[in-house]
């Protein structure tokens, strides 16, 4: 039975909410907003970091099950699906679509907010299961949309056109769009011709960082930086796209031996090639290059083992300096966190970086695909005066605060829950 009066029970569906990925990052945020206001959130996923009472764990959802690898090898780079494979995605829709629906029931829910299954085909059978439970329940839905298909070109020559088009997303009137930059809006109205809203990520600009941080000593110790290292950090995982080389350079360009380069997370993520040549490249360039496991989204907490416990945010509060050459970006959470945690950074001009967020004014060392003389001098101008670092990031702090804030997700989840239900959140 849906619950009456403003209390809305919201079902967030997803293949995976757990760790620091980005559509886990940004539900969370939504929840948090959403609960705020009064409403209950319950989790459906492959795979969850969130309590038993308030989910339901399937881990079929998963996009990294054997089965679904199979069915993703079978239908992407190919042009002709086998009969079987066609028969293997529709068995496993059928069992999501179930799930589905116990879901919906076991948590009386009022709303689904779909976080990117329907938006890649990470995971087909239930961005088919999904689009057909929508339907059948009409049950109002907000469809999040963070990587569209045709933005990967891995995903260009495929065996599943039929099903891209029925459901990613798909056409129909209880469900509302949500896209993260203007570059998808517009792409989305074009190729689907499906309105949407505009909600980027966000951070708590109205709170500053207070998460409990393992003492500088004991951290810069475990990655062996000495007191008067300078440690450049790249807060990303290790997948081409992010343009480290471009870290590896500005650091040998900076001639200064107590520079050292620290990448966040650990390597293999997506593979070791890319890995394994910036490990080259580095030593070639004489660069100081080192990796820091932090896999977790909580706070670190006091532990013999610093590594135990620790998240990425427990790592910002010890940069000097932060890089972020990334080519591509759907919007950029490591820009937002750099700006939160007062960090001067380097960053490329990503087509969404030049539309979006450049306009918006902010005080950076901007690179245009390449690492200049004139981007090495502004670093080093950062890094030898505590009066330029201070300035740039308290201005960036302000114009975060007025453009990405919590405030914002409230005015725009506002906008949708008053077209979806006639009332403010």
């Amino acid at each position: 039975m849906r619950t009456p009066s403003k209390q809305k029970n919201i079902g967030f569906i997803a293949t995976r909410f757990a760790g620091t990925d980005g559509v886990s990052l940004e539900a969370a945020k939504w929840a948090e907003v959403l609960q705020e206001a009064g409403h209950r959130c319950f989790w459906f996923a492959g795979e969850l970091d969130k309590p038993d009472a308030i989910s339901e764990l399937v881990p079929e959802a998963h996009f990294q099950t054997d089965r679904n690898q199979d069915i993703m090898q079978a239908v992407f780079g190919h042009k002709a699906r086998p009969p079987a494979i066609t028969d293997a995605i529709h068995e496993l829709r059928h069992f999501l679509r179930g799930r589905l629906h116990d879901f919906i029931r076991r948590f009386s829910l009022d709303m689904l907010i779909v976080q990117n299954a329907l938006t890649i085909p990470m995971q087909i059978p239930l961005g088919l299961a999904l689009s057909e439970v929508i339907a059948e329940t009409l049950i109002p839905t907000i469809a999040h949309h963070h990587d569209f298909y045709w933005e990967r070109v891995r995903f260009s020559l495929n065996a599943v056109g039929d099903y891209l088009r029925m459901a990613f997303p798909p056409r129909l009137n209880n469900i509302e769009h949500v896209v993260i930059n203007s570059t998808a809006q517009e792409e989305l109205a074009h190729r689907k011709g499906l309105s949407s809203i505009i909600i980027p990520n966000v951070l708590d600009f109205a709170h500053p960082p207070n998460s409990h941080v393992v003492c500088n000593s004991t951290l810069r110790d475990s990655i062996g930086l000495g007191c008067d290292d300078i440690m450049i950090l790249q807060p990303t995982r290790v997948v081409q796209r992010k343009g480290i080389e471009h870290a590896i350079e500005l650091v040998k360009e900076l001639h200064d031996p107590r520079c050292k380069l620290v990448i966040s997370h650990a390597a293999g993520d997506e593979g070791f090639e890319y890995v394994e040549w910036l490990k080259e490249d580095a030593h070639k360039m004489n660069v100081d290059l080192r990796f820091l496991e932090a896999p977790g989204a909580s706070p670190a907490l006091p532990d013999h083992d610093v590594f135990r416990h620790l998240s990425l945010w427990d790592v910002y509060p010890h940069a000097d300096f932060i890089t972020y050459p990334s080519l591509y970006e759907g919007f950029g959470n490591a820009f937002l966190e750099a700006i939160y945690f007062k960090k001067p950074l380097l960053i490329n001009r990503y087509a969404i970086f030049v539309k979006d967020i450049e306009p918006q004014g902010f005080d950076l060392v901007v690179m245009d695909g390449y690492l200049t003389s004139r981007n090495v001098a502004a670093v080093r101008d950062v890094l030898d005066s505590p009066e330029r670092r201070r300035q740039m990031v308290t201005h960036n702090y302000q114009v975060a605060a007025r453009h990405y804030s919590y405030g914002i997700l409230r005015e725009r989840l506002s906008s949708l829950m008053v077209n979806i239900f006639g009332m403010e959140p």
